[in-house]
């Protein structure tokens, strides 16, 4: 089965940030004031929020627990503070990784005091519960891709100098410029979710733009990508437990 998410499909929650004019969110799945019972989450991926945060605003210090949470900025810079003692400015093509454990409070502010910053905020449910908190940070550079094209972020082992996370999940980065195919092969045992974050990519037929994402689920056979955008596209490939 093929679950397609379109970007104008996307959820929108009034909450202070947006009232006040510093928040423009949307949400993949349910989340906060969203709620929509038939985009609860895809396997153990439960958020992706696209954020742009107006220059000095941010989130403030707020608690979570048992949560492995992605960020990965798009433009401008993040600032990150938490209470496991992780910290700092995530810039463009730059993954951050708090893992909440058994629980960290944590705040998020736009780095800038004259630019707006743009940024994906990823949930992916723990296959452990109340671990001690960590925090990491590392280069998502498209340079850094193997010969298939695609960079490993984060893995459940670090490796390839990825990011390790507490799931039996794998995320890949790929910036395909136009006319570049990637390939992606689906093993029906496991569920796979596309997400184009910038740019637009043609994915086995099926044109897609910024914002857009695909699931499979017991799907097996190739996946193929083109990249068709005058600009590189910037995707990001989960390839999750089916739980």
């Amino acid at each position: 089965m093929i679950v397609e998410r379109l970007s104008a499909d996307r959820g929108r929650a009034p909450n202070g940030g947006a009232e006040a004019g510093w928040l423009d969110s949307r949400h993949t799945f349910s989340f906060g004031g969203y709620y929509d019972p038939a985009w609860m989450g895809f396997g153990p991926l439960r958020v992706i929020n696209e954020d742009r945060v107006a220059a000095g605003a941010g989130f403030p210090p707020h608690r979570h627990a048992n949560m492995e949470i992605l960020s990965y900025v798009l433009s401008g810079g993040l600032a990150h503070k938490d209470s496991s003692g992780g910290g700092g400015t995530i810039r463009p093509g730059e993954l951050q990784w708090m893992s909440a454990g058994h629980g960290v409070e944590h705040s998020e502010y736009n780095a800038s005091d004259a630019q707006p910053v743009h940024f994906l905020q990823i949930w992916i449910q723990p296959d452990r519960l109340n671990a001690k908190p960590a925090y990491a940070q590392r280069e998502a550079d498209a340079g850094a891709a193997g010969g298939d094209g695609w960079t490993l972020l984060a893995s459940p082992d670090g490796a390839q100098g990825s990011i390790a996370i507490r799931q039996r999940a794998w995320l890949h980065g790929a910036r395909p410029a136009r006319g570049e195919t990637l390939q992606r092969e689906l093993d029906p045992a496991r569920l796979y979710w596309l997400h184009v974050a910038e740019g637009e990519v043609e994915a086995n037929g099926r044109r897609l733009l910024a914002g857009d994402a695909l699931g499979y689920r017991e799907e097996s056979g190739s996946l193929r990508i083109v990249g068709l955008g005058a600009e590189p596209a910037n995707l990001l490939f989960f390839d999750l437990p089916a739980q």
